[in-house]
């Protein structure tokens, strides 16, 4: 028999295909579809269509450092590295060779980036050691994922040697974090001021949050050119305070992933889904994040020994649903003269 699909979805659907620039209401609409209608696994074809035409069928894979454990006094409520989960109660830094060895081993995997993570009292001069010391060893372009900065923070991260930087405004900001929503944009605008990269992603979402911030913060994402978006789901590590919440599925994820690839149309040069899942590398996503040290996710002090992919565990999910992770990187490369310029080395 064929296949039909509701009028109003397919127009949707068709002017996301074409880059369109589509509405909030248009957006909430197809967040509300059925999961198993026909309708949602048009979404999710009419974004991995998408994604496969302008990204050119390549799979990144931004390799995720957390250089440190320590017992957050922040406090986010999805965090397990925080002071009230009792998880974690010593502070651990991991030595620069341990550092230098996940460098390598990301490096030798064909990683496209390294994602330098810190937790929020990190001494901010020891970062900047650590790009400087990885900038020397290594040719893999480096992003920094630390605590809100301003610009002279900025200016020293370049100088440092990353290129860019993740930042996210969470969904439930100031609710389940203790953080204001102006700081971090305001965050965001020093990133992009200075002449860093931008890296977002709608996280952490769970059951509990209402469609409706959802896609305001797909549209932020768009509004401030985000190198790349994409959605996170939240991990109940045991005894989250979030647990009673549930987690959204992965099927769920792979329709949040869709709906945002389409809200970003031409934006992005690359599009995230975590933690890495084959549903959303259908649905839009390209990107993923193998994962070693620290993870607010995990109840491990490295997470490459627990709930972390591995770069070769990345690469095989890519070749499974059909991208190519061996071509070059869409967030960091630039054109000079019509050539192809790793963003490393011109910065």
């Amino acid at each position: 028999m064929g296949w039909k699909i509701a009028t109003e979805v397919s127009n949707i659907l068709l002017k996301g295909s074409q880059c369109g620039d589509l509405s909030r209401e248009e957006a909430l609409l197809l967040l509300r579809l059925d999961l198993h209608s026909p309708e949602t696994y048009a979404l999710m074809e009419t974004a991995d269509a998408l994604s496969r035409e302008l990204f050119a069928g390549k799979g990144e894979n931004h390799f995720h450092i957390g250089v440190n454990v320590t017992p957050c006094p922040l406090n986010c409520n999805f965090c397990s590295l925080a002071v009230k989960a009792g998880i974690f109660t010593e502070s651990v830094e991991f030595s620069e060779e341990k550092i230098l060895q996940w460098a390598r081993e990301a490096e030798d995997g064909g990683a496209d980036s390294l994602n330098i993570m810190t937790t929020g009292t990190y001494s901010f001069e020891r970062l900047l050691e650590v790009g400087r010391l990885l900038k020397s060893a290594v040719s893999t372009p480096l992003v920094a994922n630390t605590r809100d900065i301003n610009h002279r923070e900025g200016e020293e991260l370049l100088n440092a040697g990353f290129v860019g930087a993740y930042h996210a405004l969470r969904l439930g900001e100031g609710r389940d974090t203790p953080f204001k929503r102006e700081k971090r944009i305001h965050t965001i605008q020093v990133i992009r001021d200075v002449g860093l990269l931008w890296m977002n992603c709608v996280e952490p979402v769970g059951p509990e949050h209402a469609l409706e911030e959802i896609v305001d913060l797909m549209f932020l994402a768009k509004a401030y050119g985000a190198t790349y978006s994409g959605v996170m789901r939240r991990i109940n590590f045991p005894g989250s305070p979030m647990e009673h919440f549930g987690m959204v599925s992965e099927l769920e994820l792979a329709r949040m992933v869709a709906v945002s690839r389409l809200v970003m149309a031409h934006v992005p040069k690359a599009h995230c889904t975590h933690e890495p899942n084959s549903l959303s590398l259908i649905a839009g996503a390209n990107l993923l994040f193998p994962e070693k040290g620290s993870s607010p996710r995990d109840n491990q002090p490295d997470t490459g020994k627990n709930r972390g992919f591995g770069i070769f565990e990345a690469r095989r999910m890519h070749g499974e649903t059909g991208w190519d992770p061996g071509l070059p990187s869409n967030c960091f490369v630039l054109r000079t003269n019509g050539k192809r310029v790793s963003a490393q080395h011109a910065a």
